[in-house]
């Protein structure tokens, strides 16, 4: 407990005694802390470019923990249905991916989708597209958050993958035989047989994925700063470029706050799906 509270709960309380201070470059500089109120919130609240970027990694949550919880239950259900070899030799493709650091990932990334170099304009030139003559994929925002998508989700995979295997194993075998002799196609197996059964391991997942991709910073930041003309930036990217970049220290910590809150909010309602689910078992 006190090294939670050193570690976590001390910055926290810190951080949000500043989001209700005027400090700005020259605050910081002659160290005075004026106390602002709930200016910095009023003034967020208000403000169309933050309710942008709210609606922006809203959108990029989704669209990451669809694709995340589909690929990786598909994978996992195939990871159950290889033999012995091939099954081992997907597990350890999956575990290099998941155990590739962040940075590096990004890199490669970069390098794929390069301007001059990347094999995404050599693949399309190839494929009798025009135009990609040293395409830029990073111009906008949409185009630079989509790449960062498919970086996400390639990492993440694996996590969701390996779970869903591990979770099948549980399932008895009588049970899919049971649907067989029933007459249940695949689908109608995964619905009736498997879903039940792992109902509690996908509403955990998916409530581990959504935290882990509603503040996702690296891969934003590192892929293109949040850029272009802050055009890709999701709300923890948002609050380091107002903090570190524009000195809007204390702004900056009102948006982590306000972060924090509207996780929380979105996360009630996965607390709630599992609480019914255990008072049902």
């Amino acid at each position: 407990m006190a090294s939670l509270a050193l570690l976590l709960l001390y910055p926290l309380i810190k951080n949000v005694i500043l989001s209700f201070q005027d400090i700005n470059k020259i605050e910081f500089i002659q160290r005075k802390y004026p106390f602002g109120g709930f200016a910095n919130y009023t003034q967020l609240l208000g403000d169309s470019a933050f309710w942008t970027v709210v609606v922006r990694s809203f959108l990029f949550t989704f669209a990451n923990v669809v694709l995340i919880m589909v690929i990786g239950s598909l994978i996992g259900i195939l990871l159950n249905r290889l033999g012995k070899w091939m099954r081992l030799v997907l597990s350890m493709a999956l575990v290099m991916a998941w155990a590739m650091p962040i940075v590096a990932s990004v890199q490669v990334f970069s390098w794929l989708f390069d301007e001059q170099f990347g094999v995404m304009n050599w693949l399309m030139r190839t494929l009798g597209f025009s135009g990609y003559e040293q395409h830029n994929w990073f111009e906008t925002g949409l185009s630079t958050l989509t790449i960062v998508t498919l970086l996400v989700v390639w990492g993440s995979i694996p996590f969701v993958a390996l779970n869903m295997y591990a979770g099948l194993t549980t399932v008895g075998a009588e049970l899919y035989e049971a649907a067989r002799m029933d007459g249940a196609n695949g689908w109608q197996t995964f619905w009736k047989v498997v879903f039940p059964n792992l109902k509690p391991f996908f509403l955990v997942t998916t409530f581990l994925e959504v935290i882990w991709v509603f503040k996702a910073f690296t891969q934003v930041y590192a892929m293109n700063k949040g850029g272009p003309d802050r055009a890709s930036e999701i709300l923890p990217v948002f609050a380091y470029v107002e903090g570190q970049s524009q000195f809007h220290y204390g702004l900056a910590a009102a948006i982590s706050v306000l972060t924090i809150l509207i996780l929380l909010v979105v996360m009630s309602f996965y607390f709630r799906l599992i609480l019914k689910q255990e008072e049902e078992q």
